[in-house]
């Protein structure tokens, strides 16, 4: 259960670079290799599982405890031979002044050696400093080495290896050049994700073969042996998938161009449940499938805003499966989908019209980030009982897009306490058996929204 820790000093360094890569380049040395993403990000860990060969797992301190972090990352890492963690923005950037939520936080937490990767872009003889600075910030982490990115030629990196080997003890594990063919296209939210381009496996395979070639494995894969196992008593507080505890369901799953942005494990526990889960594309598929419910998940639907038009048949038979009550559930892309129209400029293409509102896409984020929530009495599958304490939600929402006049008569699933949501008061429409919301849940920290989710279904299937 080897592992490592990919990080870096600020955000756009080159960590996800190399982290498909070295996904990539062990598993083709017959590893098995088990990704990780800290935070709630969903772009990045479909790179991590497209190049590992298995799907990415994020481990979020905002939805999840310590505890449940320890043991989500055992019962992963379990049966697997190297773990590799893909850090968010810089190693010790957090909200919190103690550095709390921090990826060096969560690196001495997993016990993972770190690798920082330094891009070196204007940068000589000032990297030694900020090295040392780094080291001396916390000394009880466990730096392993660094990686030198977007290194401009030879007597560059020549230079850079000279000021760390004569001011600083940290090994240099590789030298990777500037190059811009490895940059993976960016747009609002991120990195375009990979369930968008049919180039995807070319792309990975060109970083990988860079990757391989600047970057000392051996020495890599040695630093993440060293790293100490995890606790046995972690992995055991990992849950096993319980037996299903109702009847079969057959759930639509939206995946395509357009939509891919779900949670593995949540789809894992929908299944556990007695979930059948049915992919279908409402770019490509000319209807939904037979199924008891839908969920639609996140994505770019303006990017395919013209496709999503064209394919009438499919915006009828969603709409008609939600005005004869099947149980739907849409996020932030779904939710943009279900409503009447998708404007990015000028431009309006028609969606389904099941929500009676305009989206219209924006230059600036309006939501960015984590996001509290307390559910109300409309929600349409609670999990307190009636007259309970209405339950706080931890999950997070990045849309830049806006619904525009939202229904004054709208109900709502949830009051928000932090983030903006629909109108910055309220998120989570509810219309008869739908709920559709900018929020993304995760089934983590006894939030169990698949399981209330099924119960849902299976009610209304009166199974």
């Amino acid at each position: 259960m080897a592992h490592l820790y990919i990080s870096a000093a600020h955000r756009s360094s080159g960590k996800t670079t190399v982290s498909i890569g070295l996904c990539r380049a062990f598993r083709e040395r017959g590893l098995r290799v088990q990704p990780f993403k800290k935070g709630p990000d969903f772009i990045d860990p479909l790179w991590l599982g497209l190049a590992a060969g298995r799907p990415c797992c994020n481990l979020d301190f905002h939805t999840m405890g310590r505890d449940e972090i320890s043991a989500a990352f055992a019962g992963e890492l379990a049966g697997c031979d190297l773990g590799l963690i893909e850090g968010n923005v810089g190693l010790y950037d957090s909200t919190d002044l103690l550095g709390a939520n921090s990826n060096a936080a969560l690196a001495k937490q997993l016990g993972a050696p770190v690798v920082l990767v330094i891009d070196c872009h204007g940068m000589a003889r000032g990297i030694a400093p900020l090295l040392l600075g780094y080291r001396a910030f916390d000394p009880d982490l466990h730096l392993g080495g660094v990686v030198l990115n977007k290194v401009a030629s030879s007597r560059h990196a020549g230079n850079l290896i000279r000021a760390l080997e004569h001011y600083t003890d940290l090994p240099v594990l590789g030298v990777l050049p500037r190059d811009e063919s490895l940059t993976i296209a960016e747009r609002h939210l991120g990195l375009m994700p990979s369930n968008e381009s049919a180039q995807a496996q070319a792309w990975i395979e060109r970083i990988h073969r860079r990757v391989a070639d600047a970057l000392d494995l051996d020495r890599l894969l040695a630093l993440a042996e060293g790293a100490p196992p995890p606790q046995a008593s972690a992995a055991s507080l990992y849950p096993a998938a319980p037996p299903p505890s109702g009847a079969p369901v057959r759930i639509g799953i939206a995946r395509d161009a357009a939509f891919g942005f779900y949670y593995p494990d949540d789809l894992r526990a929908l299944a556990a449940g007695g979930a059948e889960l049915v992919s279908f594309s409402p770019v490509d598929d000319p209807e939904p499938p037979a199924v008891d419910a839908l969920f639609l998940g996140g994505g770019f639907p303006e990017y395919r805003m013209a496709e999503l038009e064209a394919n009438r048949t499919m915006r009828e038979g969603i709409a008609d499966l939600i005005a004869r009550g099947a149980p739907v559930y849409a996020e932030c892309g779904g939710l943009m989908y279900l409503c009447r129209g998708l404007w990015w400029g000028e431009e309006r293409r028609a969606m389904v019209g099941a929500l009676a509102a305009e989206v219209q896409m924006q230059v600036r984020p309006q939501g960015r980030g984590y996001v509290s929530l307390r559910e109300t009495a409309a929600f349409p599958w609670p999990a307190s009982a009636p007259g309970a304490v209405p339950r706080e939600v931890q999950a997070h929402e990045f849309h830049h897009s806006a619904v525009v006049a939202p229904d004054p008569d709208w109900t709502y699933a949830y009051e928000v306490l932090r983030g903006v949501g629909i109108d910055g008061r309220c998120d989570g429409v509810v219309q008869g058996n739908l709920l559709a919301s900018y929020a993304h849940l995760r089934d983590v920290g006894g939030l169990n929204w698949t399981g209330r989710f099924l119960a849902h279904v299976r009610r209304c299937l009166g199974a």
